[in-house]
């Protein structure tokens, strides 16, 4: 019989399904909101609503965003024959950081991963596959900016072939980053210097 009240389980329950919180994390959050006046709890939940409600997803290339198409992919100072190819919205904040690219991006949304039943068909590469085929102007370059895991590697490679089969008629520079990343590191967490040297210095896959 647990202790504490049925919705204070619940909503511990509910932290427990984000990325990186435990029990015992979920636990504090959740007696950290009970601290916490009412009228700021109401705000945080009406924000969470918002969050949802109030964003969608770009119809070029498929970031998250307030206005379709989004910012990067409306403005046409930027270079849309270049396309850097990430696994999630935060990987663009980070390039972006830079100062170093000026192109455009295609969000997937995740990697391939077998073991947690993510496929091809769960991620945006269809989305890429025809941005590519019919885009104005013509695609020059494809840079491959995933994280370099197992998982990475293998999208890219089943990308890259997908690409061949779908695209034998069109010439595109295949890049992808070069020194700087580690192997196994997340470019989310990658810092500036490092992220830029690694656009410099990408090299054709």
């Amino acid at each position: 019989m647990s202790l504490l009240p049925p919705v204070v389980e619940r909503t511990i329950e509910s932290f427990e399904k984000l990325p990186g919180i435990g029990p015992k994390s979920a636990q504090r959050l959740v007696f950290y909101l009970l601290h916490m006046p009412k009228e700021e709890i109401e705000r945080f939940a009406a924000r969470l609503i918002a969050l949802k409600s109030g964003t969608t997803r770009c119809s070029v290339c498929q970031t998250i965003t307030d206005t379709d198409p989004c910012s990067i992919c409306g403005n046409g100072r930027r270079d849309h024959s270049l396309i850097c190819v990430v696994e999630q919205p935060t990987d663009i904040l980070s390039i972006e950081k830079t100062g170093a690219y000026s192109g455009v991006y295609h969000v997937l949304h995740g990697v391939i991963d077998p073991l947690n039943n993510i496929g091809p068909e769960q991620i945006f590469i269809d989305a890429l596959l025809a941005r590519i085929k019919n885009a104005v102007p013509p695609v020059r370059e494809i840079i491959f900016a995933l994280n370099s895991n197992m998982e990475g590697e293998a999208t890219i490679m089943y990308i890259q072939k997908q690409f061949t089969v779908h695209s034998s008629e069109q010439t595109v520079k295949v890049t992808r980053l070069a020194h700087g990343l580690p192997m196994g590191g997340d470019i989310e967490y990658a810092d500036e210097v490092t992220l830029k040297r690694a656009l410099e210095g990408r090299r054709e896959y």
